[in-house]
């Protein structure tokens, strides 16, 4: 028996050890019991510590790992002197209290409230933090056809373009398009297939690429790196509340753009049939409606908005709304809808908040591209942490990544200690 006391005790210690982990971990995300609590209300992300700083949140699937033999994006670098002014290198909210509250209940990780006729940013929530930007970034592409493109030039598109995954415009084989259609069709439904048209009449897609990030960085949008010509997912993708914001002024700016982003509806061009469908029929013109909801059901003041949505990207989006001449912009990124507390009804709270704001409330002005060229950082270096202080209190909300972080140190240091008693253990009946 008393050969066996030393393994008898060392069961019990392995076994304390086990239990000691298992709840204390039990609870981390990547190894949470079946029987797990029931998820609390999803509440406004909190962002303070900069957690997006340099790079976009982590992938939730395989849409962004880099095919054999690529090379690995490495993350834009993030200038010292922030695009827009100081106070936009806060991570939190940054706002002007005498404004009134931020609108509660926002899911946005990152948002941005700015006067489109002066560029003031009137609020932020991490106006600089790295989000992917989904179908938002078609508003880049747009810039970059508007600028090359003939809008009469007639396309037929290639079988990859109308087979395009997700979003599509309704494009078939056989059928001729204007630019003007696939343009209209870019901005009013988030057409794929007709993005990847586009990109192919702008030299292909790398080269379509290079262009939309020549001219992101050419308006000072230094966050934005578009991976893809419609907005999909792809390795590297990265942009910004506050480029998106330079992006869509600049897009409201050309009158062709802003007139077919404030459409509600459109006769997009059938196809011929298709032979190779047995018993098929020739595919009719059909009446294309916007996916901007807001406009759609007459939201007043909306002139228009670009959507997006992707896994890793959540939801996205930028609009503009006109009440008694004055114009006010919003930017949401990495949002969702959560039970009853529509995405949209979050949209109108932060117009209703930009209206509010007498003007001249600003925290950082939206910068044109005369000042982008005159002004931009040339020896731009990755700032792990903001160096301004925001006007008010951050947002409300709880910070799950530094809550996990927590419980997880709690754990590992309950573990080390076990194991140490553990040692001590056997080492004391081993003299015996």
């Amino acid at each position: 028996m008393t050969v066996g006391r030393p393994r008898h005790f060392a069961r019990a210690l392995i076994a304390g050890l086990a239990v000691t982990v298992g709840m204390t971990l039990g609870s981390v995300p990547f190894c949470a019991p079946a029987t797990a609590a029931p998820v609390p209300p999803t509440t406004t992300p909190v962002t303070d510590h900069c957690p997006h700083r340099v790079d976009t949140p982590p992938p939730v699937d395989e849409s962004e790992v880099v095919a054999p033999g690529e090379p690995t994006p490495t993350p834009l670098t993030v200038p010292e002197t922030p695009v827009g002014g100081e106070q936009l290198a806060a991570c939190g909210v940054v706002a002007d209290p005498a404004v009134g509250p931020i609108p509660p209940a926002l899911t946005s990780a990152g948002w941005l409230v700015a006067d489109l006729d002066t560029g003031e940013v009137i609020a932020a929530k991490d106006p600089h933090g790295r989000y992917r930007p989904a179908s938002t970034i078609k508003v880049l592409l747009a810039l970059v056809a508007l600028d090359e493109l003939d809008l009469d030039t007639v396309i037929t598109p290639t079988a990859a373009e109308w087979s395009t995954e997700g979003d599509s415009c309704g494009m078939g084989p056989g059928g001729r398009y204007t630019n003007r259609d696939l343009l209209t069709g870019l901005v009013m439904v988030s057409g794929n297939d007709c993005a990847n048209a586009l990109a192919r009449q702008l030299g292909g897609v790398d080269t379509a690429l290079d262009k939309m990030n020549e001219r992101a960085h050419a308006l000072g949008a230094l966050d934005t790196r578009a991976a893809s010509p419609s907005g999909l997912d792809a390795p590297g993708m990265s942009s910004s509340p506050y480029d998106l914001a330079l992006i869509f002024r600049e897009a409201m700016h050309n009158s062709t753009f802003r007139s077919m982003i404030g459409m509600r509806e459109y006769r997009f061009p059938g196809y011929p049939r298709r032979p190779d469908v047995p018993g098929d029929t020739d595919h009719p013109a059909y009446q294309m409606h916007t996916s901007n909801q807001l406009l759609l059901e007459g939201y007043p003041g909306m002139i228009g908005g670009k959507t997006g949505y992707t896994d890793d990207a959540r939801k996205t989006y930028v609009g503009v709304t006109e009440r008694s001449g004055r114009q006010i912009m919003v930017v949401e990124m990495f949002g969702l809808t959560v039970g009853t507390n529509s995405y949209w009804d979050q949209t109108k709270a932060l117009f209703d908040y930009g209206f509010r704001a007498p003007e001249g409330a600003t925290v950082g002005d939206l910068v044109t591209a005369s000042q982008a060229s005159a002004g931009a950082p040339t020896t731009p270096t990755v700032a792990p942490s903001p160096t301004a202080t925001p006007r008010t209190a951050s947002a409300t909300g709880t910070d799950e990544p530094t809550r996990w972080s927590v419980r997880l140190l709690i754990g590992l240091v309950a573990a080390l200690v076990s194991v140490l008693l553990l040692l001590v253990a056997m080492r004391l009946f081993s003299r015996r």
